[in-house]
């Protein structure tokens, strides 16, 4: 593999209108991502659509922590770290895993040698022909939906409330409303970081793979995101997602979740057949 064979769509501060296809291996990507609605500041997420070949690709978001223009400089470099680790490791024949880890490795470093507080969360998908292997930093979300709306992956918070959802301490209503649901307890920025490695898991050919930032997950119930996404065409399911996130930041409603938050969301889908 070399980086002539390889593509990378890399988002930072983005204020997209509408979601766009990404170039990657084996399907479709879909991007968006958007500054919190009449957000001054810099988006602080950071996303991408890194294509090493024809049979491999990494989907990443960051979701930057700490104010502006900290947390933007806390995704952007871990997005940075990402791209450039792909490259250089692709070339000396690693795996794409190790290439992950060594990028978060040197992101982590860099954004506590900033010296200013940045932090940011992550999460991450290593697409190797069907297989997919997940991997997170905080509270920035995986989540794969057969199309019938089985959910075959779902990656847990590193947080107070995910904890305790997961525990069964809080159920998801309860979790949405939640006082602390803000609160991350693992970043990238952390002397102490841990990154979660997931297990492999094969795609079947109409399944949806989701990475966002806690601006959609904190807008949307995990219903809903997955009702969304399971079928119908992948860009009129990231318009949806979209939209009814932007209005729901815009037009608290009684019974809705609602924090205005930058948002950034990838979808994937493999090809059929």
């Amino acid at each position: 593999m070399t980086t002539a064979e390889q593509v990378a769509l890399v988002l930072t501060d983005e204020d997209m209108s509408e979601p766009r296809l990404a170039p990657t291996c084996g399907g479709r990507a879909v991007v968006f991502s958007a500054r919190a609605p009449d957000k001054d500041g810099p988006n602080e997420d950071s996303g991408g659509v890194l294509t090493v070949d024809n049979r491999t690709a990494v989907l990443a978001v960051a979701d930057g922590m700490g104010g502006q223009p900290a947390g933007e400089s806390a995704s952007r470099i871990t997005m940075d770290c990402l791209r450039k680790s792909l490259e250089q490791g692709t070339e000396n024949g690693p795996s794409l895993r190790g290439a992950i880890l060594d990028a978060l490795e040197r992101a982590n470093e860099r954004v506590i040698g900033l010296g200013i507080g940045a932090a940011t969360t992550f999460a991450a998908l290593e697409i190797t022909g069907a297989a997919l292997r997940p991997y997170h930093v905080g509270d920035s979300g995986i989540l794969v939906v057969g199309q019938r709306g089985k959910v075959k992956l779902q990656t847990i918070p590193h947080s107070p409330v995910g904890y305790a959802v997961e525990s069964g301490l809080l159920d998801e209503h309860e979790a949405m409303h939640h006082d602390d649901r803000h609160l991350v307890s693992n970043t990238v920025g952390s002397p102490d970081m841990r990154i979660e490695v997931g297990s492999t898991l094969e795609l079947a050919a109409r399944d949806t793979a989701l990475l966002a930032t806690d601006g959609l997950f904190d807008n949307l119930n995990p219903g809903e995101v997955v009702e969304i996404v399971r079928a119908g065409p992948l860009e009129q399911a990231a318009a949806e997602l979209a939209r009814r996130c932007t209005e729901r930041m815009r037009e608290p409603r009684e019974g809705h979740p609602s924090k205005p938050d930058d948002l950034t969301f990838l979808l994937y889908r493999p090809d059929a057949g």
